[in-house]
């Protein structure tokens, strides 16, 4: 079976925007909700990667990022080895958005299990 595709640019919006929904349009919280962790539910059932392509976007804040990511760990209850292991990242553009988005994974499973 092939892997899933997700292109914020094209599915979500060319303009992300804030962290939360409350603060304004496109924000990390409306894609975490609406696109990828619907899409990560979908790739698991299938036992699939998730690709997640990063480029076509006016920008992608740091709010954002960290929202749509690392609240999967903290909001949506993922397990941290489980996006290790289903979520791939594309970004010819700018592969720091790789790096940036694997360290707020990372953050938010330190914190979620620091007082385990």
């Amino acid at each position: 079976m092939d892997d899933l595709i997700v292109k914020i640019a094209t599915d979500f919006s060319r303009t992300p925007g804030v962290r939360y929904e409350s603060e304004g349009e496109f924000s990390g919280e409306q894609f975490r909700k609406k696109i990828l962790f619907p899409k990560l539910k979908e790739a698991l059932e299938q036992k699939v990667k998730l690709v997640i392509v990063l480029d076509g976007t006016a920008g992608l804040g740091t709010s954002f990022l960290e929202e749509s990511f690392g609240g999967l760990i903290r909001e949506d209850e993922i397990d941290y080895f489980v996006l290790k292991k289903y979520l791939t990242f594309i970004s010819d553009e700018n592969p720091d958005y790789i790096k940036e988005i694997k360290e707020y994974m990372r953050e938010a499973y330190e914190r979620e299990n620091k007082n385990k």
